[in-house]
């Protein structure tokens, strides 16, 4: 008995060596993965990404519509569908490493034709019989090579990157609900400015007409503060349109007929002003895109084992056993039956099947790996455009203020000018609140680029999965 649990043994640590021989452990790539964020060499490894979303976003009508992306947005259930379908491959191939085994119970008739059979004439032979037949069978492949193990483990990395390719659709989903949030409080507030300009342009026009009258002012002026007027109607159609089409995406976002959406307004927004990158070494484990290309690699990585692995000998082993009788009557007596068959298959010449797999795979193999190098650099691109943006935005917003009030006083004057000064024409007027009109649109864009570049940076930094 001892001898036969050591001989066991001996066989098992061979079976691993020749395993070993042929598939290869799998080993995380080395990508540079330091300094990845441009001008930016913290060393601290706070970062936001690891902040919940309900965190980052104040705004409790904000976090309603996130909420509701996240339980019925159409592509997230998409990605939840496509990890079901990893999770019955891996259970697929986790069985491949057992035996498999069938019943099969049968009845066959069975009639001879007389006259195909050379018999002498008065020999009468019964020509139809009936076997009675029950029986098992099973089959079971030896994973000497490793073929087995390494198609498990792949098909285990595929279900990891299809959860983290999940966890990226609900990253990217925050981010474009509440990028697409902003931009519909940017067009309110936009429209608001338009509204108020048309209501100071209608006044303009009156107060023209008047001082024509007066002699102040010719016709020119009327027609010019008409035209003004006209410049900032024209612009109502399109900014109501753009209203409609961002509660629309919103809508859909939500998965939602398009609809009204409600919301609060830009001036209530207070964008997060902690802005903690950590080192970009932390995209490798926060970044779900980054995660999700490695797994790939390594599924990749796996399916080179396999193809390797069909170069050498398959061992199988089969065993059928049951019953089997011409009589029922005799069916659980001297009627068992079975056989065992083990064998080795070498493939000799399979017309350049294998060596075509092989070449796929290792292909396939290093193109998941410049996939993962790739996704790694456009993480901290992003994560770099982002802060660059919010700096850009940061910054403009203190001048902007300036060049608002600097504008609105301009106005002011011109039009006092106009009234009691003639080295003062409307063109001035006109020139000046243009300007200021320009110069309040801009600011809401700005305000906008610092709101969604902190979403942005949030987004390109792996947060909102957690």
């Amino acid at each position: 008995m001892k001898f036969r649990y050591k001989h066991s043994i001996l066989i098992g640590v061979a079976i691993l060596s020749l395993s070993a021989c042929v598939t290869k452990k799998y080993e995380h790539p080395q990508l540079k993965s330091e300094g990845l964020y441009r001008d930016n060499n913290t060393t601290d490894t706070t970062t936001i990404a690891d902040l919940q979303w309900k965190t980052l976003f104040s705004d409790t009508t904000l976090q309603s519509l996130i909420q509701q992306g996240i339980n019925e947005n159409l592509d997230l259930k998409q990605a939840i569908e496509r990890i079901k379908i990893a999770e019955a491959t891996l259970i697929q191939s986790r069985g491949a490493l057992l035996p498999s085994l069938q019943a099969d119970v049968n009845v066959t008739d069975n009639k001879q034709s007389q006259a195909s059979l050379n018999f002498p004439p008065g020999i009468n032979i019964n020509l139809e019989t009936q076997t009675y037949k029950a029986q098992l069978s099973t089959s079971w492949e030896a994973d000497i090579w490793g073929k087995l193990s390494s198609a498990k483990r792949g098909a285990y990395a595929t279900l990891l990157q299809s959860d983290a390719a999940k966890r990226a659709v609900q990253t990217q989903l925050i981010a474009t609900i509440a990028n697409n949030y902003y931009t519909l409080l940017a067009l309110d507030k936009q429209l608001a400015i338009t509204e108020e300009t048309i209501k100071v342009r209608t006044k303009d026009v009156e107060t023209m007409k008047e001082l024509k009258q007066g002699a102040v002012v010719n016709g020119a002026a009327v027609v010019q503060s008409e035209a003004n007027l006209y410049a900032a109607q024209v612009t109502l159609p399109d900014l109501k349109r753009s209203i409609k089409e961002a509660e629309n995406a919103l809508s859909v976002l939500v998965a939602k007929a398009p609809n009204a959406i409600n919301r609060t307004t830009l001036d209530q927004q207070t964008p997060y002003a902690n802005l903690q990158t950590g080192v970009s070494a932390q995209l490798l484990k926060n970044r779900p895109d980054v995660i999700a290309a490695e797994f790939g690699f390594r599924s990749a990585f796996e399916n080179t084992n396999v193809a390797k692995a069909y170069f050498y000998p398959a061992l199988t082993i089969t065993a059928t056993g049951g019953l089997s009788s011409l009589q029922l009557q005799d069916f659980f007596s001297k009627s068992i039956f079975y056989n065992l068959v083990g064998g080795l298959t070498q493939p000799i010449f399979a017309k350049g099947a294998n060596k075509a797999r092989l070449k796929t795979a290792e292909a396939n193999q290093q193109i998941a790996f410049y996939n993962f190098q790739q996704t790694l650099l456009t993480g901290g691109q992003e994560v770099s455009n982002a802060l660059y943006a919010y700096q850009t935005a940061s910054e403009k917003e203190a001048t902007r203020a300036k060049q608002i009030a600097s504008l609105t006083k301009a106005v002011d004057f011109t039009k006092e000018l106009l009234r009691y000064s003639s080295a003062t024409n409307y063109t001035d007027v006109l020139t000046s609140e243009q300007s200021l009109l320009t110069a309040q649109l801009s600011g809401i864009n700005d305000r906008l680029q610092k709101l969604q570049s902190v979403v942005n940076l949030y987004r390109a930094l792996g947060g909102g999965w957690k």
